[in-house]
C-alpha cells in the first residue's frame, strides 16, 4: 500500500512538474548566475584548502539548489489548501506517509536534475572532478532535498498564507547559507565564525562534497558529511510524517 500510494503520488506530481518547463529550469537561475559571474573571480585565488576554485564553488552551488529550492517546496501545500485540493486528499484512504514521500521524492528528482544541468555548464568553464565525486555530490543533493522539503511541507501545514511562509523560510535559509560556507570555505573565516559554523549541519555536507570533488573518498570529513546528511534526512522525514498524520487525520 505504501509503495503503491507513494508511486501514484510521485507520478502525479512529476507530471505536474513536466508540464511546467519554467519550473524545471528557473530553479537553476541563481546558481548559474553565481557560476557565470562569481566563479571567474575566484580563479587563482588562495582559498585555504585543497582543490581549485571550481572544485570549491560548484559543490556549494549544488547544495544551494537543494537549500533554497527544497526549503520553498511548501508553497505548493499552501496553494493546495487554498484551492481545496488538500482537503479532498484528506478524505481518501491513501497512506499519510505516502502523501509526504510522493512529494519529497519528486522534489529530490527535480533538484538532482537541476544539479546535473549545473555541472554540465560548469565543465566547459573549467570544472575538473572525478565522476565518482560528481555522483556523490548528486547523492548529497538528493538527501538534502528530501530533508528540507519534508520540513518545508511540515511548516506549510502549520501556516495559512504565503505571506507567512516566505519570510519564515528566508529567516531560516539565509543564516544556513552564510554559515555553511556555500560560496567560500569557512577556512577563510575568522576563528569565532569558523567555530560557529560547525553548529550548522549544512557545513558538514558542503565540506563532504568538496572532498569528493577532489577525489578523497575515505576521509573523516566525507564520513561526517554522510552521517549528518542521513541523520538530518531521517529526522526531517519523521517530523514531516508526524505533521501530516496529525493534520490529515
Amino acid at each position: 500500500m505504501l509503495i503503491h500510494d507513494t508511486a501514484l503520488l510521485f507520478g502525479r506530481y512529476t507530471r505536474q512538474t513536466l508540464r511546467s518547463p519554467f519550473q524545471i529550469f528557473f530553479g537553476t537561475l541563481m546558481p548559474l548566475l553565481y557560476l557565470l559571474f562569481f566563479g571567474p573571480l575566484l580563479t587563482g585565488l588562495p582559498l585555504g584548502r585543497e582543490g581549485d576554485s571550481w572544485q570549491i564553488l560548484v559543490p556549494g552551488l549544488l547544495l544551494q539548489l537543494g537549500l533554497f529550492g527544497a526549503s520553498f517546496a511548501g508553497f505548493s501545500i499552501i496553494m493546495e489548501k487554498n484551492w481545496g485540493v488538500f482537503d479532498r486528499m484528506r478524505v481518501t484512504p491513501v497512506s499519510r506517509l505516502a502523501l509526504l514521500l510522493g512529494r519529497v521524492l519528486r522534489d529530490a528528482a527535480l533538484f538532482v536534475f537541476q544539479a546535473v544541468l549545473l555541472v554540465l555548464v560548469a565543465l566547459p568553464m573549467g570544472l575538473r572532478a572525478p565522476l565518482a565525486g560528481i555522483l556523490i555530490g548528486f547523492g548529497f543533493v538528493a538527501l538534502l532535498s528530501v530533508a528540507l522539503a519534508s520540513l518545508s511541507y511540515a511548516l506549510a501545514l502549520k501556516l495559512r498564507t504565503p505571506q507567512e511562509f516566505g519570510p519564515a523560510i528566508n529567516t531560516l535559509a539565509m543564516p544556513a547559507m552564510l554559515l555553511s560556507g556555500l560560496m567560500l570555505p569557512m577556512a577563510l573565516a575568522p576563528g569565532w565564525l569558523d567555530v560557529l559554523s560547525h553548529l550548522m549541519p549544512f557545513r558538514y555536507l558542503v565540506d563532504a562534497v568538496r572532498e569528493a570533488y577532489i577525489g578523497h573518498y575515505t576521509t573523516p570529513t566525507l564520513l561526517y558529511g554522510v552521517l549528518v546528511a542521513l541523520a538530518v534526512a531521517a529526522l526531517a522525514v519523521t517530523v514531516g510524517t508526524r505533521t501530516f498524520r496529525r493534520t490529515v487525520a
